[in-house]
């Protein structure tokens, strides 16, 4: 069941491999450095604003709708999450709107502000129909309609780019005409599915409480992601948050995507085994995730790192790869404790509902985060921040693992863990023996393709997360995605 749920999302991840390798390499060849950097800092406020005005609901969407269909609930479930929607988009939009209309700034870069505002409303607006279906395990619909949405934005945003002079704002204009077009598809059946559903006021106040600890959670988490740019921005200038957000996004994407794959795939299985059939069932699907988490991620985030020189050179664009290539090995793995910390760790506080208490681990963490940029920055420039960001994610998984234990003890299979750093360190070794080329595509493609064989066959002998009866039952059977019993 895990196996053909975590196949069912291939095509979103396939996706989102295609849009953010081919953001980095499009864009900042489009754009220059200054151009890039501006691009960078609208993203991350984007992001940042969208976390603390919708991911709260779009949270409570995911958490409850397991609930509300074992109790014959889920057209009121609907009802009230759209009756939220619309007061966040009319109240929201306005305060964001008019913030963006007052602030201190030239007006190309309010126009970029502003379709990214509107984007984000959009967005919301098809989040709910696809939190609802990954949460009800309509992986099909899932993966065709956010798959559909990230091609078709990142082309028309392309050629937006390409073609006129609107600079970073094509990007979101792009966004948001692939969230209009998804919605026409699925909000006539979202809304046929919550018609006859009641907005319920004391339904509002529970998501309420529990999405806003949540969103809390996520802000403090994205600005100790991202944060940093901001200080790179009034330390260094905008061309440096450019290049640190060239190298970041390439290391970072990747392994965001291996483990947004495990968390869609993994996350509303257990949140419905921990519902129906006890924190024993919950417990196993866990302990499942967190062994394949590290069959996979572990040696990705090496492999990044060990061809960081040859990937920097092909794919992103000469403005801003001075020091992409220095930053990346430290951006990867900073990537891979966030990963184990945020889609693993932090589930034994949103099983438990105590969201609050993960908002206030990760507002201290985001406040040592600055702290060590603060400090770091001026001393080692732009690889000050690589260094603060690595050692703010180790602190905070480590406390994050020992507090989530006291809460809903997650599995811990060190087992597979050591099977897979042993193997990882296999597969570093063949890759140091492959000299460096004097062609980049060569040099990127021999260390990958040695580093994939070698990791597989070592995997293989250590059967890490029981690899060798996936590859059987894989061979035996004709794994099709199905909707989840």
């Amino acid at each position: 069941m895990l196996g053909r749920h975590l196949l069912g999302y291939m095509p979103v991840q396939a996706a989102q491999a295609i849009v953010g390798f081919g953001s980095v390499a499009v864009f900042t060849r489009l754009m220059g450095a200054e151009a890039y950097g501006l691009y960078a800092l609208a993203l991350a406020t984007l992001t940042l604003t969208h976390i603390a005005t919708f991911t709260w609901l779009e949270a409570a969407v995911a958490r409850f709708h397991a609930r509300a269909d074992a109790r014959n609930r889920l057209r009121d479930h609907l009802s009230t999450a759209y009756g939220l929607y619309i007061l966040l988009a009319l109240g929201g939009g306005t305060l964001i709107f008019g913030a963006i209309h007052l602030a201190p700034i030239d007006n190309s870069l309010k126009a970029v502000f502003s379709f990214a505002a509107v984007s984000l409303i959009v967005r919301a607006a098809l989040q709910i129909g696809l939190e609802t279906h990954r949460a009800g395990g309509d992986i099909a619909r899932y993966s065709a309609l956010e798959a559909s949405y990230l091609m078709l934005g990142f082309m028309i945003g392309v050629g937006l780019l390409a073609m006129t002079d609107l600079g970073p704002a094509s990007i979101f204009i792009g966004t948001a005409a692939a969230a209009l077009i998804a919605l026409v598809f699925d909000l006539p059946v979202m809304l046929h599915r919550a018609r006859g559903g009641q907005v319920q006021p004391v339904r509002a106040r529970t998501y309420a409480r529990y999405g806003s600890a949540v969103s809390l959670s996520l802000v403090f988490e994205h600005l100790l992601s991202v944060g940093d740019r901001f200080l790179i921005a009034a330390f260094l200038g905008s061309g440096a948050v450019g290049m640190y957000a060239a190298g970041y996004g390439l290391a970072d994407r990747l392994l965001d995507i291996i483990f947004i794959w495990f968390g869609a795939a993994v996350w509303p299985m257990t949140l419905k085994a921990f519902e129906t059939q006890g924190v024993d069932a919950a417990r196993k699907l866990a302990g499942q995730a967190a062994s394949l988490m590290a069959l996979i991620s572990f040696p990705a985030a090496a492999g990044l790192a060990l061809v960081a020189e040859p990937l920097t050179t092909l794919i992103i664009g000469e403005s801003v790869r001075a020091q992409a290539a220095v930053i990346l090995p430290w951006i990867a793995l900073s990537g891979l404790l966030n990963g184990m910390m945020t889609y693993y760790f932090h589930e034994a506080f949103t099983l438990r509902r105590r969201t609050g208490f993960m908002a206030a681990l990760m507002a201290g963490a985001a406040a040592l985060n600055l702290g060590l940029n603060l400090v770091f920055i001026p001393a080692f420039g732009i690889v000050g921040a690589a260094y603060a960001t690595v050692l703010a994610y180790l602190i905070s998984l480590v406390i994050c693992a020992i507090a989530g234990r006291s809460l809903f003890p997650l599995p811990l299979p060190w087992g597979d863990w050591v099977k897979a750093g042993t193997a990882t360190i296999v597969m570093a070794s063949g890759v140091f023996m492959i000299p460096d080329f004097e062609t980049a595509w060569i040099s990127l493609l021999s260390k990958a393709v040695t580093g994939a064989i070698v990791y597989a066959a070592a995997a293989y002998v250590f059967n890490i997360a029981n690899c060798r009866s996936w590859l059987r039952a894989f061979g035996k059977s004709n794994w099709r995605p199905e909707k989840q019993a």
